[in-house]
């Protein structure tokens, strides 16, 4: 089969040139961008379509690619096609804000595409990504991560823009495309850093693949076939990974959602791993993180137990926070922490404390009732405690204690077994007397020495009322 009439067949099978469609081709003036450019040149008639093409100069070889520059527009002149170049100060960008200079070159160069699609209505961008090009891409997700993502390597076709980008020669390869270029009598202008080794896919390039293709030849038609399936696959299981999302994942609002460990880990271990996928999608908008192995399976480790508290510190301040049966993701500069002041507790009057708990101490004759509010009265003899009373959070060794209990009971127990969140553990009211002798963990459990039911002796009461009815189920 000849070079065109493989490309073509390609392209009909991908679907991905439709009648009416406007082409921007991204052309370095480097061999398979020419070899692009001459292929589309030819059969743009046969396609029904309108090309155009543009250049980037990142400025970073000078005289060099000055002349890249000046020798695609000339190319275009001469065959009427409309061409948009333009120079990037890279170097420039680079001391100002540091950072990758292929990743500047790639952000800023795919950039200035967008922006020519846009304002010339312009559907897709063409680039000359070739077989080789996914061999050393797949080579190198292996290298690096060997996640399902790197692996996967470049789609044929992908939403770029308000359009789409599409790759029609990665169903040749590179060799093919030189062979098609000097057949065709093409020129084209050698970029001299690729021959240097500096870059990783370089040294892919010039040392890995070559030794692949003298095991085989067809290694990177293999590659191709290879990311392909891949694709197809992937791409099923994040459809039913999605579909199943809403139910194990509930948004809670900006930045925060809650997973449901026991629906979590129903779901086959392949649906699991793209289901925290989806939330780190939802959570990062960088590949860095979303794509990150040791990320996702430190996730999935938090998630293999539904017993106790844990805590997980992710990047950019996220924290999951494994309450029993669920995680909380969240970002810790969102959370107000609640604190809790050691506060004394005045008798015949209302103690506003945090989180809307109010609470009144007062003789048991004059029990003043307050509509509207979630009470629970306790009565108590006042030759039991000590006086005064205080409200404070927890501290190590602290004891409650129980009817039908022999033994006090640590508070760190009490907070596991009634399966309080760790975070909210730190922040718990307790109500204590001046001997620091527990009487009640607000909202929770209270001592033997209250009753719910008024004895003969008793003459103080303790009334809490919460605008959570949750937190008034005293025991």
């Amino acid at each position: 089969m000849s070079f065109e009439l493989k490309v073509q067949k390609y392209i009909s099978e991908q679907q991905l040139v439709e009648k009416g469609d406007r082409l921007l081709i991204a052309c370095s003036g480097g061999i398979d961008s020419m070899g692009l450019v001459h292929f589309f040149n030819k059969f743009q008639h046969n396609f029904e379509i309108r090309l155009f093409v543009a250049h980037v100069d990142h400025m970073l070889r000078g005289e060099t690619s000055a002349k890249d520059r000046e020798f695609v527009e000339q190319f275009c002149r001469q065959n009427h096609i409309p061409v948009f170049s333009t120079s990037i100060p890279i170097p420039q960008l680079l001391r100002e804000q540091g950072g990758n200079s292929q990743a500047l070159c790639r952000r800023e160069r795919y950039a200035y595409f967008e922006e020519l699609m846009e304002k010339h209505h312009i559907n897709k961008l063409v680039t000359a990504h070739h077989a080789d090009d996914q061999l050393e891409s797949i080579l190198m997700a292996l290298t690096k991560a060997g996640t399902i993502s790197g692996m996967k390597g470049m789609y044929e076709k992908r939403s770029f823009s308000s359009g789409t980008m599409i790759r029609p020669f990665l169903a040749v390869t590179k060799e093919e495309i030189r062979e098609y270029l000097e057949g065709s009598g093409g020129l084209y202008r050698e970029d001299a850093s690729n021959a240097k080794d500096d870059y990783t896919r370089n040294r892919f390039r010039h040392h890995v693949v070559p030794l692949l293709k003298s095991e085989n030849q067809h290694v990177s038609s293999n590659a191709v076939q290879f990311a392909k399936n891949l694709q197809q696959d992937d791409d099923l299981l994040k459809s039913l990974a999605l579909g199943r999302f809403p139910d194990v994942v509930i948004k809670n609002g900006k930045q925060s959602y809650t997973l449901k460990i026991p629906l979590f880990q129903k779901e086959p271990v392949a649906l699991q791993r793209r289901i925290i996928l989806i939330l780190l999608n939802y959570l990062y908008n960088s590949s860095q993180f979303n794509q990150s192995h040791t990320l996702i399976s430190s996730i999935s480790s938090l998630c293999e137990s539904n017993h106790g508290s844990a805590v997980l510190h992710l990047p950019e301040q996220f924290v999951a926070k494994r309450n029993y049966d669920e995680v909380i993701f969240s970002n810790a500069k969102d959370v107000i922490s609640v604190e809790l002041p050691h506060q004394k507790v005045l008798m015949e009057e209302w103690t506003q404390l945090p989180n809307g708990i109010r609470l009144y101490i007062g003789e048991a004759s004059n029990v003043v009732h307050t509509k509207g509010t979630n009470i629970r009265e306790y009565y108590f003899n006042s030759n039991s405690v000590a006086a005064p009373l205080f409200v404070r959070t927890r501290t190590n060794g602290d004891r409650i204690s129980l009817k039908g209990m022999e033994e006090p009971k640590r508070l760190s127990r009490l907070f596991i077994d009634e399966k309080i969140p760790l975070e909210e553990r730190q922040h718990w009211p307790i109500l204590v007397d001046a001997n620091d002798q527990v009487l009640a963990v607000l909202g929770l459990r209270v001592s033997k020495n209250l009753s719910s039911l008024k004895q003969e002796s008793d003459d103080l009461v303790l009334m809490f009322a919460s605008e959570n009815s949750n937190d008034s189920s005293l025991k």
